[in-house]
């Protein structure tokens, strides 16, 4: 089958995540500095959150121009990625209205952490459906930016229970690894 609905679809969802995060920032009660400065933990997990969706919505948009066709295990796989990239927004706010408190900032690296997952398991789904020997299998290689940044979130979430900023420090390191935006699948188009 045809991988327009499923691009389109998933364009949309990551639309209205982008919305819904910015619909839960706070506004500052008053007009000076230091009003702004107290929802400074929210302005700073949205832009963090953002970069998230936009690297996501960056990397998908790559990842399906390597792919002829998909199929119904790749929809649900498609699924399982948006429902954790879902969940982004609900953790951001609890995090940033927490002020980084240990569980809400696990769960949000619980929730970058399950993104991840499911990305790498809807990129093998893809690969199986396209065949071993596809455009996106010779692209994607042994993914060592992938694993590095599994590894990012499992030690963010390990040290959220005694040092919450630092987990945040390594969910916004990850994020920064894929600012650099990843080559392979453009290097391997024709």
């Amino acid at each position: 089958m045809g991988k327009g609905r499923l691009e389109a679809f998933s364009d949309g969802v990551i639309a209205i995540i982008i919305t819904v995060m910015v619909l839960e920032l706070k506004l500052p009660e008053g007009d000076s500095l230091s009003a702004l400065a107290q929802v400074a933990p929210h302005i700073g997990i949205y832009v963090l959150s953002f970069v998230y969706a936009g690297i996501y919505w960056n990397n998908h948009h790559h990842l399906f121009q390597a792919v002829k066709s998909v199929n119904g295990a790749v929809l649900w796989s498609n699924l399982h990625l948006l429902f954790w990239l879902s969940l982004i927004p609900f953790t951001s706010a609890w995090m940033g209205e927490s002020h980084f408190a240990p569980l809400p900032v696990a769960a949000y690296g619980g929730a970058l952490l399950m993104s991840a997952l499911s990305y790498t398991i809807l990129v093998r789904v893809l690969i199986a459906h396209n065949g071993a020997d596809s455009l996106l299998a010779r692209a994607i290689g042994n993914d060592a930016k992938g694993w590095a940044s599994l590894a990012l979130y499992v030690a963010g979430i390990a040290s959220a229970p005694v040092m919450p900023l630092l987990s945040v420090g390594f969910y916004a390191v990850a994020a920064a690894m894929w600012l650099v935006p990843d080559r392979r699948i453009e290097r391997a188009i024709p």
